[in-house]
């Protein structure tokens, strides 16, 4: 019996004999990579610099990995500081999502979660003025700021607050930055990255 042929569309097969925009996509993903590269450098400095941060904190080392289909688009995620186990999660992830944003987003879980706890909930004003978001969502893998996975501390009560955090057994705090902000995305990623740890000083 013979298969159905896999037509294109006339656009579709305009685009599969072009060479230049998969070109240029790489040449992006490779500036972005750059980015966080750069980044990466300055967040061990800043870490390093902030006194009251555990040294199995400071010491993790960083790691930058890339996918091709969170949402059917590429990323880049940035992981500094990043302590991993099977039961416990720790990283302060730095994400390019294709066609939507930079986020910065503390997640913890398990025995890092029971240990930053109160510190999380202790800065709940800090949040607020900063605009900082928190998860809502049971899966903890989501990235994406739909009002089904995250919400806007600002818009919350301090009862809610900790409501939320006391739930579940991961918590993640995000802010997003527009892709239209490329030129002060690094300068902001890095402020970002500085107010959560500050949230983690001893």
């Amino acid at each position: 019996m013979d298969t159905a042929k896999i037509r294109l569309s006339p656009e579709e097969e305009a685009l599969i004999k072009r060479t230049d925009w998969i070109l240029t996509k790489n040449n992006l993903l490779g500036k972005v990579n750059h980015l966080l590269s750069e980044l990466q450098s300055r967040q061990v400095l800043a870490l390093q610099g902030i006194p009251g941060i555990s040294q199995e904190i400071v010491s993790s080392s960083p790691k930058i990995s890339k996918g091709e289909n969170y949402k059917g688009l590429p990323w880049l995620i940035l992981d500094y500081p990043r302590l991993f186990s099977k039961e416990s999660f720790f990283a302060i992830r730095t994400l390019f999502w294709w066609g939507n944003f930079f986020s910065t987003t503390l997640h913890v879980s398990g025995n890092y979660k029971d240990a930053y706890l109160q510190k999380i909930v202790g800065s709940f004003a800090h949040l607020q003025e900063q605009k900082f978001c928190v998860c809502i969502n049971k899966e903890e893998w989501q990235h994406h700021f739909e009002k089904d996975n995250y919400r806007c501390v600002e818009e919350l009560s301090l009862s809610t607050f900790e409501a939320i955090a006391h739930h579940g057994s991961f918590m993640k705090l995000a802010k997003k930055i527009s892709l239209d902000e490329w030129n002060d995305a690094d300068a902001k990623m890095l402020e970002m990255f500085i107010q959560l740890v500050q949230i983690l000083k001893d």
